[in-house]
Order: C-alpha cells, then structure tokens, then sequence
C-alpha cells in the first residue's frame, strides 16, 4: 500500500512518478525498498491518468440519491417473515445476554 501511497504523493506534489522518486519517498517513510515492486508500479502507471482515474473512483456527493423506477411495492414473502421472525429472536436473546453483565 506505501507504494500506491508514494506515487499518490508524488503526484500530488507535482513530481514525476520515477523509480528514484518513489524509492526516495519510501526511504524517507522508513520502508524497506522493494526494486521489483518499484519497477512494477512504475511501468503499470506509465500509461495511466492520474486524475482521470482518481475523478472516475471518486464517491458520488452524499446528498445525491440513487433514482428510483416507478415499481409496484413488492409483497413479503414467507421467508422474509421467517427471516425477520429470526432476527427479533436474536435481539431478544441479545438482551438477554446483556442482563447478565448489569
């Protein structure tokens, strides 16, 4: 994870993504350099945007709600009230449980 980390420094800081620059971050964090991790992250981001791939990973705003289709409700099933008969049983048994370190 250090690895990814020091390219996402790197980059932020507006610094070329190299095998010195990163084998240097990691030396200043105290990490024991891998070569080959280093050459591998290197050559796998050689190709990549950056701030492409950070815009299309990105979490969507917390006030936007998914879109709902205009859908019949759908009726509960056997199992479902089975399943939620199991669940309040569990509860109850958890409060139970709880008395026992009043």
């Amino acid at each position: 994870m250090e690895y990814i980390q020091s390219a996402m420094l790197l980059h932020s800081a507006g610094k070329d993504i190299t095998e010195e620059n990163i084998k240097g971050v990691l030396e200043a964090a105290g990490v024991e350099v891998d070569e080959a991790r280093v050459k591998s992250l290197v050559a796998a981001l050689e190709d990549v945007d950056i701030e492409e791939a950070i815009e299309s990973a990105a979490i969507p705003a917390a006030g936007a709600a998914p879109t709902q289709t205009a859908e019949a409700p759908e009726e509960e099933t056997e199992d479902e009230e089975e399943d939620e008969d199991e669940e309040e049983g569990e509860e109850e048994a958890a409060e139970g449980l709880g008395s026992l370190f009043e």
